[in-house]
């Protein structure tokens, strides 16, 4: 029985600390993992490369690295970059002639040097990229899921730079989220994308690159303070402002189910504009696990009957986790497991941790 562990954002090297597996036996639980799996999937953000230098960010991941190609030996891994690691593929995307399918594989050297020095870390694993996401069996699809970006109604920072990206730089003819292949995705995305990262390699990015900018507003809409109560009444009204400068559509609600039901609209559109003829679908990205306990399975279908199915990531989030719930979806140290013959399963590797074993800012 062939056996693939999929895992995403794990954010490794996130100059916030947020990244779990830099804390003490938490790596040893993700090598625990990968005990007969026959081949390991990074689907995207597997570095935080957006909040500060590569070098930097690549000697912080060292030993978690290190301690996954022990375990893994000689084992197939397959690494697809997402909106933090997008550099990873650089080189590749900057000399592809031929127009972007759904699965398309190269090597590290020919994704870039930072793709090449990844590869190295994980030696003596065979590393293999694969773009803009890949199939892992006839009936699943994984991609990590920053298209969905283009679809999302939640009004992030990164939400509106792609927006306005799209009606700066393209061609007028079309609506800025006209798009129905992976070449019409990047046009939107990459630019977006190489703007961050340079700032990052700067040294000086602040916390937009990062997405640390989109948390810190979306916790203030939630406050009680005289202050908070005045952003949330005019928050409305900056939504309404940027649907009329046509950067939306977006919404004003940023409570946890209309990010939920917004990811999930988002993946639907994904699926279809992109045409993936697949029975399973694996996204990352939204850092919300699914389907999990608790979930409406058919909020998790497409209108065309597809499957979809989330990583969850690697991140301890304040914004997300208050109160420290190991029972939320957005609880770290999840991953999809597929087996054949075998639907998708998801795994919370972390149920039984406490915050203060996971969270940079929790008492010990």
């Amino acid at each position: 029985m062939s056996r693939t562990l999929i895992v995403s954002d794990l954010h490794l090297g996130d100059r916030a600390q947020g990244d779990v597996l830099r804390h003490e036996g938490i790596a040893e639980v993700l090598a625990a993992a990968l005990e007969g799996v026959d081949r390991l999937v990074l689907l995207g953000d597997t570095l935080e490369l957006r909040n500060q230098p590569a070098r930097v960010v690549l000697d912080a991941a060292a030993p978690v690295l290190a301690r996954l190609a022990e375990q893994l030996g000689t084992r197939p891994v397959l690494i697809a970059a997402g909106n933090h690691d997008h550099a990873l593929i650089e080189r590749w995307l900057a000399h592809n002639r031929e127009p972007l399918g759904l699965d398309q594989r190269f090597a590290p050297q020919e994704a870039s040097d930072l793709g090449g020095a990844l590869a190295a870390a994980l030696e003596p694993g065979a590393v293999e990229f694969a773009y803009p996401g890949l199939w892992l069996r006839e009936d699943v699809y994984a991609t990590h899921g920053h298209y969905l970006d283009v679809h999302m109604t939640v009004p992030t920072f990164e939400r509106i730079a792609i927006a306005a990206s799209g009606r700066l730089a393209l061609e007028r003819t079309r609506r800025w989220n006209d798009v129905h292949s992976p070449d019409d995705y990047e046009a939107l995305l990459t630019p977006v994308y190489a703007w961050m990262h340079s700032a990052a390699q700067s040294g000086r990015a602040g916390p937009m690159t990062g997405g640390g900018g989109t948390l810190r507003a979306w916790r203030a809409l939630r406050g009680r303070s005289p202050g908070a109560r005045a952003l949330a009444a005019g928050f409305p009204l900056a939504v309404a402002a940027l649907n009329g400068a046509g950067l939306g559509p977006v919404r004003s609600e940023v409570s946890s189910q209309a990010l939920c039901s917004a990811g999930l609209r988002a993946m639907s559109e994904v699926v279809e504009r992109l045409q993936v003829r697949a029975r399973h679908v694996v996204f990352g990205h939204t850092h919300r696990a699914g389907v999990i306990a608790g979930d409406e399975p058919a909020e998790w279908l497409t209108p065309n009957g597809v499957q979809l199915h989330n990583t969850g990531s690697w991140v301890y989030s304040d914004t997300f986790l208050r109160g420290g719930d190991a029972s939320s979806p957005y609880w770290p140290g999840c991953a999809v497991l597929i087996e054949d013959g075998a639907p998708p399963r998801a795994l919370a590797l972390l149920a039984d941790r406490s915050p203060a074993g996971l969270s940079s800012r929790a008492p010990a």
